[in-house]
């Protein structure tokens, strides 16, 4: 026991000692170490770090690992510091038998990226196997007859221990018959032999006993004993001799059982019994006897056990021959192992990422790769491949190593994942193969910008529609995957009638859904377009645009609105048709317009009572109203028609509109019918209030005015500007009676004064009659036109030809007096923009221009009315006279200058007692046929 503890220390000294003394060394990326064989667990081996010029935090960053081709690791790693360390006990001879140089390989794998380095150990021989004889006791018979010299083999020793630690040398012990002799090397191959050295004498010593000891060469040495017992015999002098010294032989891996080897041979001299020779396996190893037989009498050797090429290439069969007089003899039989195709190639992946970036560049290491096949020669010969489709490639790194690697251009788009079958074939007959699939995904990159199906889309919406009211989505996709296939819709910045567009439309960032932010309005606007952009979620994003046509579909939500006439609260405009008037006779044009568009603007008139007797008729689509048949005695003097406006939406809007007419032919027929037409009270409560203001106005101004002429005397270098300011604002002007070429005046005895009435709304614009002056007033006529021309003269004619009365040239054929089928009558020559007529004026005029129309509108009827005597009736006649009765109309306005008898009947108490009217005496003139038709009147009343 004590002797066996002193070898257990002085071998662990010896490892400590062989693992300090082998220094590792890297060449060319390998690194080798030596160490002794049956290290325990856990011992240090070296330092792969430092070895490799490596810092230790690479290790642990690219997970560097230990990777063995075999299913045995006897080495581990420990990362954190570095080292390499025994993870199994190591036995060199089991590891490589009867090799001497024992040694195996493994690889250090590192990621990220990929690096492999080969570590090769060698495991060193340490003296832990004693010489051992197959037997312990080896019987040999020799004939006493035998001569000295005479040689007798022995089964050598087997000690499995190489180098220094194996087999050094035999012992015999004792030599005073036999001596020992030793042919070749010390090892299978060596013969041992015992020669005679001196004749032995039965008759003395039947037994001789031997003791063969056979010792190493390691420290301290080991030895084996074996005990040779020698039976003496009689004689028998010719020993077996072999055909052969060596017979060689070979049998294919896998051979059947009793598959025939080969057939050794051996004759003997002698005769009789001693001829007789047995075969025996001479030192045979429990593989030998496991794997192989032999015919003790035929000598054939057979198998009886399956042979593994990858186990056993070659066998030393040692054959010893034996006659019946105990002389023996020995031969050699050296079996090959012929190898066969039997074992596939085996696929290991040391490395692999299952995930790959689509933008991968080619030549990316997916996988690092081993492939082993044990056979030998061609049948380990292996070749790798991949599928030639697909966009990878095998490339060859060392022997029996490949990476798989990109080949072009990866898109996850077009394939997200690939199923690469990796096949190994070797080069053997048949050929052998194995497969293995790595199933590959690309991971996405964004690399795909949002895609529309369109450029540009076209949305409709109906006006009036509720607000956050849903009217159209649009969608884009994206190739990409995962967030940078999320798409978001934004809108982009726009404005519209000065407002932003995020003020009109709203756009869903997650659906893409429009939304209208407010009502929309045709008659405001009808189309514009918007802008949406969608953008992915990736890093960076992506973006792409789409324009949206947004069209505002029009809804029938405005009803027709007429223009001519113009029907107001005040206005009382009357249409006059003579009693000759022939059938379809023109009374007057409708005009009416509708805001709205498409068949909602179709506007259609119709009459809204149609008596069996009807007079009139208005056309469907223009709106003309003329008569359908000739006037009778029995039709109305005055008519009022309502026309229905009615446009063809759905449902339809309508407006109705009044027109009045009088059947007369005569200017004083109509002036009395049309002072029963009936206005709304509400209009004249606001007249009358508007009167009230404006005869303040009026006497204010009238003060303003006499301080001007005063103060004009005195500054007339401002004369022309102060009267222009003040005249301009003058609502009433004070008419004088026309003074006529030949210095008379008109033979009218009653003057009639005329008020303008002007407000800020022109529709509420009216000229109103007043009543005669009273009957005490006297005027001097010659006395008047002797003052008029005097203030002419004093003004020093600038103010007249500033104002200038209105050319006598109005008196224009009965023609001119009717507007046409527009509504609209030629301008009078010389009235200073004065229309006759109806209808609208062609352009809007100024204020100025309203003005001087009403002053000359005035005048007109003043100079009509004064004359009606006599000799105005001889110079004029009545047919001349312009038909002040008709609705004068005021251009950019809606209102007509109307002669209303009721109000000329409220025009003096309104206005106060006359002033700036000098009194004259003067003879009663005679009645005009319009106060005797007021004083009938009022007589019937």
């Amino acid at each position: 026991m004590a002797m066996r503890r002193n070898n257990r220390l002085l071998e662990w000294l010896l490892c400590t000692f062989m693992v300090c003394a082998f220094s590792a060394y890297a060449v060319s990326g390998l690194v080798r170490y030596s160490i002794p064989e049956e290290m325990t667990v856990g011992s240090f081996v070296g330092n792969i770090a430092k070895d490799l010029g490596l810092e230790p935090q690479r290790l642990v960053a690219g997970r560097a690992r230990v990777f063995t081709a075999g299913d045995s690791e006897y080495l581990i790693l420990n990362r954190e510091k570095g080292q390499l360390l025994v993870k199994e006990r190591m036995d060199r001879e089991q590891l490589c038998l009867e090799i001497s140089a024992c040694s195996f390989s493994f690889d250090v794998i590192l990621e990220n990226p990929m690096e492999m380095f080969r570590v090769t150990v060698e495991i060193l021989d340490i003296n832990d196997n004693s010489p051992v004889f197959p037997k312990k006791e080896i019987e040999l018979e020799i004939s006493e007859s035998v001569l000295p010299g005479a040689l007798f083999s022995i089964e050598s020793a087997i000690d499995q221990d190489v180098g220094a630690n194996t087999l050094q040398k035999y012992v015999l012990n004792p030599t005073d018959h036999f001596n020992l002799k030793i042919q070749g090397r010390l090892d299978v191959s060596e013969n041992i032999e015992i020669v005679l050295q001196k004749p032995m004498d039965r008759e003395k010593t039947k037994h001789h006993y031997l003791t063969l000891t056979a010792v190493d060469g390691g420290d301290p040495r080991r030895s084996g004993t074996v005990q040779i017992h020698i039976v003496v015999l009689d004689a028998n002098d010719n020993a077996p001799i072999f055909s052969q010294a060596t017979y060689k032989a070979s049998v294919v891996e896998n051979a059947g059982k009793g598959t025939l080897v080969t057939t050794v041979s051996a004759t003997d001299s002698d005769e009789g019994s001693s001829a007789n020779i047995e075969f025996y396996f001479e030192h045979a190893t429990t593989t030998i006897r496991e794997l192989f037989t032999i015919d003790p009498i035929s000598g054939e050797v057979k198998v009886v056990g399956d042979i593994d090429y990858e186990r056993n290439k070659q066998f030393r069969i040692k054959v010893q021959a034996k006659d019946n007089g105990g002389l023996t003899n020995s031969c050699g039989i050296v079996l090959d192992v012929v190898d066969m195709n039997d074992n596939t190639p085996k696929i290991t992946v040391m490395s692999f990422s299952s995930a790959l970036p689509e933008d991968s560049v080619p030549g990316t290491i997916i996988a690092m790769i081993n492939i082993q096949d044990i056979d030998s020669g061609d049948n380990a010969k292996v070749s790798c491949s991949i599928d030639r489709d697909l966009p990878f490639k095998i490339e060859s790194a060392l022997a029996n190593y490949y990476n798989l690697v990109t080949d072009s251009v990866l898109d996850r788009e077009q394939t997200s994942e690939y199923n690469v079958t990796i096949t190994a074939v070797d080069g053997g007959y048949p050929p052998r193969s194995s497969k293995k699939t790595l199933s590959l995904k690309l991971s996405d990159v964004n690399d795909h910008a949002p895609q529309f199906q369109q450029e540009s889309y076209d949305a409709y919406v109906f006006e009036n529609n509720a607000s956050s009211l849903s009217f159209y989505s649009v969608s884009a996709t994206d190739a990409d995957w995962g967030p940078n296939a999320r798409v978001s819709y934004f809108l982009e910045d726009g404005s519209l009638n000065g407002a932003p567009l995020s003020s009109y439309v709203t756009v869903n960032s997650d659906s893409g859904g429009l939304y209208a932010v407010k009502p929309f309005d045709y008659e405001q606007i009808q189309s514009f377009k918007i802008h949406v952009k969608a953008q992915d979620g990736g890093s960076p994003p992506l973006s792409g645009n789409v324009t949206i046509h947004v069209f505002i579909k029009d809804e029938n939500d405005n009803a027709p609105q007429v223009l001519y006439p113009v029907q107001t609260g005040g206005s009382l405009g009357a249409e006059m048709v003579p009693r000759s008037a022939d059938v379809g006779y023109l009374v007057t044009k409708l005009v009416a317009v509708d805001v709205d568009s498409g068949q909602n603007a179709w506007l259609s008139y119709k009459l809204q009572k149609v008596t069996d007797r009807a007079l009139f008729e208005v056309g469907l689509q223009n709106g003309e109203i003329r008569t359908i048949r000739q006037v009778n005695d029995k039709d109305a003097v005055k008519q009022k028609l309502a026309v229905v406006v009615e446009d063809n939406g759905q449902p339809s809007r309508s407006a109705v509109v009044n027109v009045n007419v009088v059947v007369a032919d005569s200017f004083p027929e109509v002036l009395s019918e049309f002072t029963d037409f009936t206005v709304d009270r509400e209009y004249n409560d606001n007249l009358t209030f508007y009167l009230v203001l404006a005869l303040a106005v009026v006497s204010v101004l009238f003060i303003f005015s006499i301080i001007a002429l005063i103060t004009v005397k005195i500054h007339r270098w401002r004369q022309n500007q102060l009267f222009y300011k003040y005249a301009a604002n003058l609502p009433v002007i004070p008419h004088h009676p026309p003074v006529y070429p030949d210095g008379t005046m008109g033979t009218l005895q009653r003057v009639y004064n005329y008020e303008v009435c002007g407000t800020t709304d022109s529709r509420m614009s009216d000229v109103k009659f007043a009543r005669p002056c009273s009957q005490n007033t006297l005027v001097d006529v010659s006395r008047m036109g002797t003052m008029q021309r005097e203030k002419r003269e004093q003004e020093d004619g600038d103010v007249s030809e500033e104002q200038k009365p209105p050319n006598n040239d109005w008196r224009f054929t009965q023609q001119g007096q009717r507007p046409g089928p527009s509504g609209a009558g030629p301008h009078p020559e010389g009235a200073g923009g004065a229309i006759v007529g109806t209808g609208p004026w062609p352009n809007p005029p100024t204020e100025a221009e309203q003005l001087q129309a009403l002053m000359a509108a005035a005048n007109e009827v003043s100079e009509a009315t004064a004359t009606l005597g006599p000799r105005y009736n001889a110079q004029f006649p009545m047919q001349h006279v312009p038909d002040y009765r008709q609705n004068v109309y005021i251009p950019g306005s809606t209102a007509t200058l109307t002669a209303n008898p009721q109000q000329m009947m409220s025009q003096p108490a309104l206005q106060g007692p006359p002033q700036a009217m000098p009194q004259v005496d003067v003879p009663n003139a005679a009645q005009t046929p319009a106060s005797k038709k007021k004083s009938t009147k009022k007589d019937k009343k």
